[in-house]
């Protein structure tokens, strides 16, 4: 769960907002459906204070409005599939006329919680949580200058072929041990910052089953993810800035319940320094993994 709040993240951290990488990213995101940028990042456009955020409010209210045409088109529909089922089984009880009951049933009950949600502008914290490939705040360092910009959570290397995104489909996460390998074109290059106030992660539970933990740091602070992240270009696809977060060993309690790796949460006076990296002083990068912040990460069954 992220600061998609960019508003907040700007307060915390000082930097700049890219406002051109967000109205490109916005813009993107009417060609192409895939692109997912989450809800709590759209209400930081709620009330715009400038020329820029008002531009960008417009493109959400452009796609908003394509939405809910689509929502609104299939509750047309759906409502009518409904109304000649239930016509149907007036006159005799059959198997098609009790699925389409059923179904458009469903579906109308989808679609209106799809209108509702799209409508709704109070936040919830579903609107803070990314999953890979949906986009999110990163900060960067852009001449010499913490900067935010949107990004895909999943990075696709600079260089390498679109396919990667489904060979490699575990490139949301940057394991520590593989920096120099998989990693060397970004690791001391080109790196970033995501603040995360809490995290989840998949665990085998006593019954053999898969549960959900949600850990969150006891202190209450924000936590300041290293991140490496590319800027890729190929023919005929449009640009991607994408994004992954280092992983390490886990602290021990992260380990008790039953996960093997963890994000790494630097310091915040260690920001600048990773967000400037050297690439011929990578130990300098490996100094400030090994001095990350450190509090107790409480867990418990996500809801």
């Amino acid at each position: 769960m992220i600061y998609a709040d960019w508003l907040k993240f700007l307060r915390v951290t000082g930097a700049d907002m890219s406002y051109g990488d967000f109205e490109e990213k916005y813009w993107q995101r009417r060609q192409r459906p895939l692109l997912k940028i989450p809800k709590g990042v759209d209400l930081g456009f709620l009330n715009p204070r400038n020329d820029e955020e008002r531009q960008i409010k417009a493109l959400i209210d452009e796609y908003d409005a394509e939405q809910a045409a689509k929502f609104e088109t299939e509750l047309f529909q759906q409502t009518k599939r409904l109304n000649d089922a239930e016509r149907s089984l007036k006159v005799n009880e059959t198997k098609k006329a009790l699925n389409d009951q059923r179904i458009a049933t469903n579906k109308i009950e989808t679609a209106k919680r799809k209108l509702a949600d799209l409508r709704r502008t109070e936040p919830k914290d579903r609107d803070s949580r990314i999953f890979p490939q949906v986009y999110a705040p990163v900060m960067i360092s852009e001449a010499g200058r913490r900067t935010l910009k949107l990004m895909r959570y999943g990075c696709r290397p600079a260089g390498k072929p679109a396919f990667y995104d489904k060979k490699y489909p575990g490139t949301y996460n940057a394991r520590r041990d593989n920096l120099e390998g998989f990693w060397k074109g970004q690791f001391g290059y080109s790196h970033g910052i995501i603040i995360v106030e809490t995290f989840f992660e998949n665990v085998e539970g006593e019954d053999g089953k898969n549960k959900v933990l949600q850990f969150t740091p006891d202190d209450g602070e924000p936590m300041f993810i290293a991140c490496l992240w590319s800027h890729w270009t190929g023919k005929g696809e449009p640009d991607l800035d994408s994004f992954a977060m280092i992983t390490d060993e886990p602290p021990p309690e992260v380990s008790s319940a039953g996960h093997d790796r963890c994000i790494i949460n630097i310091k915040p006076e260690n920001i600048d320094a990773w967000l400037n990296p050297a690439p011929a002083n990578l130990d300098a990068m490996y100094a400030i993994f090994n001095d990350k912040a450190k509090p107790y990460y409480e867990h418990r069954l996500a809801a």
